[in-house]
């Protein structure tokens, strides 16, 4: 048994994780300063002997007596209207908070893992994107708080990597979505589907014809796991499903799937908006045997059952 620290543990992906853990036998300990996240995601964590939940910012200094072995860092606003909400605190969570964790991890000689992010390659000029690309970001864009965040967030690894020997891991996430995302997060899936259960038009910003690939959270979540424990195998890696679908495309098939009579209107793109986004996997399945199993069509009954529930 391993004891595994998750920041960001209450948020979307962080509750899916934790649990994941569990079920692996593993002690967790969950951080989180419920901006994003809720109690409500870890509500049947609690009472577990081996899950412990900590309410706390990153950006403040956090001490451990006890051992700890594994790190995930995934404490971060994750989408526009979260982390524009408050743009010095995204920076802050992607530069002090982090430094935190990779202190941490330096003391106790743990592994860490970066949630890093499909931003940090801006509005690609590659298509679909590698590991090796280094992106094409605007640096004083609304969206550079967690674009550049993250971009720092990944050289304050590899430098600690460097000059002081912490055993790092970095996954570059893709779209991801799944029971438990924020309603009110501002996420094209999130939106659609509570749009099209509201019987409200589903809005498109721009033509609908930019693309974004979409991995079920299950499928993440296994990623995330095969590349903590990966050996010789730092990173970046990729994590994302590489099918590639237009917002209209996505779209029509939340209208169809929800039975709903709702139609598609359009707004104007917010600036800096990426026109592609896919990853090139090719680095997971060849070093970890990963790929996506869940379709988008099975995912999305998934995510709109939960929808339906709350």
């Amino acid at each position: 048994m391993k004891t595994i620290l998750v920041t960001g543990g209450a948020g979307f992906l962080g509750s899916h994780l934790c649990k994941h853990l569990l079920n692996k036998k593993h002690r967790v300990v969950c951080v989180d300063n419920l901006f994003t996240g809720s109690k409500q995601n870890i509500n049947r964590l609690l009472g577990k002997p081996d899950f412990q939940f900590i309410e706390h910012d990153i950006i403040d200094p956090l001490y451990f007596e006890e051992t700890i072995d594994q790190i995930y860092n995934l404490a971060c606003p994750a989408s526009p209207v979260h982390y524009q909400a408050n743009a010095i605190r995204t920076i802050k969570a992607n530069t002090i908070g982090v430094m935190n964790m990779l202190g941490i991890a330096k003391k106790h000689n743990s592994r860490i893992l970066q949630a890093s992010t499909s931003e940090v390659y801006g509005d690609p000029l590659q298509h679909p994107q590698q590991e090796t690309y280094w992106g094409n970001v605007n640096p004083i864009g609304r969206r550079s708080c967690y674009d550049e965040g993250k971009r720092v967030a990944e050289t304050l690894f590899f430098d600690y990597h460097r000059q002081n020997k912490v055993d790092i891991r970095m996954a570059r996430i893709f779209n991801t979505y799944g029971p438990r995302m924020a309603q009110d997060d501002g996420r094209v899936v999130s939106n659609f589907i509570l749009q099209a259960l509201a019987g409200k038009d589903l809005t498109i910003y721009g033509n609908g014809q930019q693309t974004r690939s979409f991995c079920y959270v299950d499928d993440l979540i296994e990623g995330l796991y095969r590349l903590m424990n990966a050996e010789n195998l730092i990173g970046p890696v990729n994590l994302g499903n590489p099918g590639e679908f237009t917002m209209l495309e996505l779209a029509e098939k939340v209208i169809a799937l929800t039975g709903s009579k709702s139609k598609v209107i359009f707004e104007p793109l917010p600036s800096d908006d990426p026109k592609q986004r896919q990853p090139d996997v090719s680095l997971a399945k060849e070093k970890l045997g990963w790929g996506p199993i869940v379709s988008l069509n099975e995912g999305l009954k998934e995510t709109i059952k939960y929808f339906q529930k709350i």
